[in-house]
């Protein structure tokens, strides 16, 4: 589907932006559903229904809650609860229903037997998006959405639709009425998007071939050497595949004049756990903090409750990513560190610089082993591989083969991770330097791309990560 969907853009994209561009502004947001429902229905087409239905009921649920009256009255919490369920059920029917079936069967010493169901793509984003816009009506911070087609482009966006990031309706509400259009952001946009889709095609896709190499090797056969080379590639691919795809998303929303928030700030520069999770899925977080972590009391209850509330958060932000016991360990490994984090632990890391930017890197690659392995074995069986060796050489040819053909990959990957490049662009030049300094960077995107349709070419394609969530 992945492939399909970026030919789908290379192919139509143009002419999308041609007919946006040369049709009045109140049929821009119509343009704009259209070509979002094809391209959902391009890679998923037996789940267009589903998206509908989830439009027209929660445009029934936001209007419903608006005009219910009081702020707190019993007739908006109904409603709101009713919205809530019918979203979370059918979000858990499609995603979680096989996971809970198995619970039962291990439970019950029961055998009920339940057909794998598909997973609708984009379930988990769209389904976070209309459950901010029917809280924030709840809450009266924004007013219902009257117009149906203007509701149905919020949620079906294509840029963000299959993975992200998750936009507040709030955020965006101005722009669906009034959007201002510049060449300058548009430029942007196209930067952006050429940024994204090089980090995914040219760093994410060979390092997650590394990657995949090494978790397909038995735990038992692991050199330490491999382990680490096959959790650093993990590490990297996951953050070019996902803040790739993010700046794509970006990107693609700022040629068509719409401004989305930052869902990526180098996350591997952090002193602390928690501020990892502060760069790291930015929308995502803040979703959990605000509709979530502050409703429960947030960090203004007893100290218990604020572990409590961490733990459940983080629970629910691991099975979120998937219906498996070792996403929710791995929500539950940061609920934990956080934790720690609030009880003294960030300070004294903070004492320890740079070791604490070390111990935090150390500690994340060990989490993303729990999310990438398939079970709870593999995942402690290569974590013990990688803390001891099991031959007489560290590094086995296994590990030297990898290294010797992605060595550029690492290093650019491990150089770009930090915020080189944005601090260059802040450096103020001479006239003369800053026209050579905007005359390479224009080549430098001509490059990129003319190396990632040769790499879509020539090469087998990987599906972005979060496609699967």
């Amino acid at each position: 589907m992945v492939f399909s969907s970026i030919l789908f853009l290379f192919c139509f994209l143009p002419l999308v932006l041609a007919l946006y561009f040369a049709v009045p502004s109140k049929y821009k947001n119509t343009l704009l559903l259209i070509f979002s429902l094809i391209f959902y229905a391009w890679g998923e087409p037996r789940y267009v229904v589903l998206m509908l239905l989830s439009i027209l009921l929660n445009y029934g649920f936001g209007i419903g809650i608006d005009n219910a009256g009081d702020n707190r009255g019993k007739k908006r919490v109904a409603i709101l609860t009713m919205a809530i369920v019918v979203n979370i059920g059918l979000l858990g029917f499609f995603k979680y229903a096989n996971f809970f079936v198995d619970l039962l069967n291990s439970a019950l010493q029961t055998n009920i037997h339940l057909q794998p169901v598909p997973l609708p793509l984009g379930i988990s984003f769209y389904t976070f998006h209309v459950l901010s816009y029917l809280i924030d009506v709840y809450r009266k911070k924004e007013q219902a959405q009257r117009n149906l087609f203007d509701l149905a482009l919020y949620i079906t966006f294509f840029p963000q639709l299959v993975a992200g990031p998750i936009i507040r309706y709030n955020a965006i509400a101005e722009q669906l009425r009034k959007r201002v259009f510049s060449s300058v952001q548009f430029a942007e946009g196209i930067r952006r998007f050429i940024l994204g889709l090089s980090k995914k095609v040219l760093l994410a896709n060979p390092l997650g071939s590394v990657a995949d190499t090494v978790f397909a090797t038995s735990a038992m056969d692991l050199s330490t050497g491999s382990a680490w080379v096959g959790i650093i590639a993990y590490t990297l691919q996951i953050y070019y595949d996902f803040s790739g795809y993010s700046d794509m998303a970006i990107g693609l929303a700022k040629m068509f004049g719409f401004e989305f928030a930052e869902n990526f700030n180098y996350p591997y520069i952090a002193k602390s756990i928690s501020e990892f999770w502060r760069r790291w899925h930015i929308s995502l977080g803040s979703w959990f903090r605000d509709y979530v972590y502050i409703p429960l009391g947030g960090s203004r209850v007893a100290t218990w409750k604020i572990y409590r509330n961490l733990f459940l958060v983080w629970a629910l932000t691991g099975f979120w990513h998937g219906a498996s016991w070792t996403f929710i360990a791995w929500g539950t490994y940061y609920g934990i560190l956080i934790a720690l984090e609030k009880a003294g632990l960030e300070k004294l890391l903070s004492r320890i610089y740079p070791f604490n930017h070390v111990a935090v890197i150390l500690l994340v690659m060990i989490g993303w082993v729990f999310f990438r392995a398939d079970d709870f074995g593999y995942a402690t069986e290569f974590i013990g591989a990688m803390f001891h060796s099991r031959g007489d050489a560290l590094f086995d040819s296994q590990a030297l083969s990898l290294l010797s053909l992605n060595w550029l990959q690492f290093a650019v990957a491990i150089i770009v991770a930090a915020p080189i490049y944005p601090n260059l662009r802040k450096l103020q030049f001479g006239k003369s330097v800053t026209k050579v300094l905007a005359a390479a960077a224009l080549l430098l995107h001509f490059f990129l791309f003319a190396e990632v349709v040769l790499y879509l070419i020539n090469s087998t394609y990987n599906p972005f990560l979060y496609f699967r969530f």
